[in-house]
């Protein structure tokens, strides 16, 4: 994997504007903080998105693919101020879970999932080398 960072640009935090790879593509579809029988343990957003994080890399495994394959990741949050407030918990949590790789990442406000109690939606694109 290449991160693309343009001359002069300032390294963003946390993620990378842009990835160069080649190899065989998953896509993982929006995992959100229910467990694999559907069932919510919590409404607090780090730990929505430690166990939506988790169900990535179990969808991951499944591919053959480990969470260093993961290139791309689209963040669907319901609640900005939530989100910025516990973002050292989900940094934490993402750093346990995931690792500390550089992905091309985006993170939006919504005004809802659809799953009433899900804070947070996360998909991620993962490509495993050849």
């Amino acid at each position: 994997m290449q991160v693309l960072l343009p001359p002069g640009w300032p390294r963003p935090k946390g993620y990378a504007n842009g990835v160069s790879v080649s190899g065989r593509q998953i896509y993982v579809a929006g995992m959100i903080g229910w467990d694999a029988h559907g069932q919510f343990h919590t409404d607090d957003l780090a730990l929505q998105a430690r166990q939506a994080m988790e169900n990535i890399v179990a969808v991951l495994a499944a591919g053959d693919a480990k969470p260093e394959h993961i290139v791309r990741m689209t963040w669907y949050i319901t609640d900005k101020k939530e989100y910025l407030l516990q973002q050292a918990e989900i940094g934490k949590a993402y750093r346990e879970v995931i690792g500390s790789f550089n992905v091309a990442m985006t993170a939006v406000q919504v005004t809802a999932l659809i799953e009433d109690r899900a804070k947070v939606e996360i998909e991620v694109t993962a490509v495993v080398p050849d």
